[in-house]
């Protein structure tokens, strides 16, 4: 995967300018204000469509190879020969990677992956499919401080540059077990940002992090913890509420859940253990 590429793949558009009327103490006044920029990106494997999916641009070829490894398209780096934008697609809203053994895998690609808020299947059947995929459970010596845990939150907002001016986008951040931020990424959904921290991981080789926790905004879902036990993280965070399935997910397969993470408290749904006063 070529770094330079990722910014090649269309002019970094992920904030757009509109007009509209604000009302404020009575008053009503028509202001500039900022949106963040949501378009389809289409993820392809050689010339075979994979994936539509909603997202802001930027580091699209991160979000591409993320996604071809959360949702077991490829296993390992070694696996990517290439991920590239396609030029002549509209807008430039396409990337196509090249594959080892691209031909096998083109074949078994017979459904789409859209990305959606619900699987659409029963939770027995969803994780079954993850157990299937070989996945291990992540890295049980992984251990954080409440205090470190607690400064999460402020420090993925205050590296939100695109949320600044929008308010608009969700974020998904890797950090150690000391604080340190590695990697933030932002997008109109919170799944794309957090496919687009493993693309970066992938692309760095860096995979799995399993010594990292990753903090998102907005709720944990199931198909974030999936995404977040493929990658091999030990521990996720979120400011919001995590689903039943997610919870089911997590403890199941020996990830810890923290939902909640505002100020000084936090809920642990699974996996206290890593969560360690000393």
């Amino acid at each position: 995967m070529n770094p330079k590429a990722d910014q090649a793949v269309r002019p970094q558009r992920n904030i757009a300018l509109t007009s509209v009327e604000q009302w404020e103490d009575g008053k009503s006044t028509h202001v500039q204000d900022y949106l963040a920029v949501e378009e389809p990106l289409e993820i392809r494997v050689g010339e075979t469509p994979v994936s539509v999916t909603m997202r802001t641009p930027g580091h699209d070829l991160e979000l591409a190879a993320g996604f071809l490894f959360t949702e077991g398209i490829i296993s390992s780096r070694d696996q990517l020969k290439s991920v590239e934008p396609v030029v002549s697609a509209t807008a430039g809203n396409t990337v196509s990677a090249r594959l080892v053994g691209e031909e096998n895998v083109s074949r078994e690609l017979q459904r789409n992956f859209f990305a959606a808020s619900s699987c659409g299947i029963c939770g027995k059947a969803s994780i079954e499919s993850v157990r299937v995929r070989g996945i291990r459970p992540p890295n049980a010596s992984f251990r954080i401080k409440p205090n470190l845990l607690c400064q999460l939150p402020d420090k993925l907002r205050e590296s939100q540059a695109v949320f600044g001016r929008t308010g608009g986008l969700h974020a998904a951040a890797a950090f150690t077990s000391s604080g340190e931020l590695l990697a933030l990424r932002e997008d109109i959904g919170r799944h794309n940002a957090v496919d687009k921290v493993v693309g970066w991981a992938l692309e760095n080789d860096l995979l799995p992090l399993s010594d990292c926790a990753l903090m998102v905004s907005g709720r944990g879902g199931f198909e974030i913890i999936q995404k977040a036990l493929v990658a091999g993280i030990p521990l996720l965070a979120s400011v919001s509420a995590p689903s039943s399935l997610a919870v089911q997910m997590a403890r199941e397969l020996g990830m810890t859940l923290v939902g909640f993470l505002r100020g000084k408290r936090f809920v642990i749904y699974s996996g206290a253990e890593r969560i360690s006063q000393s």
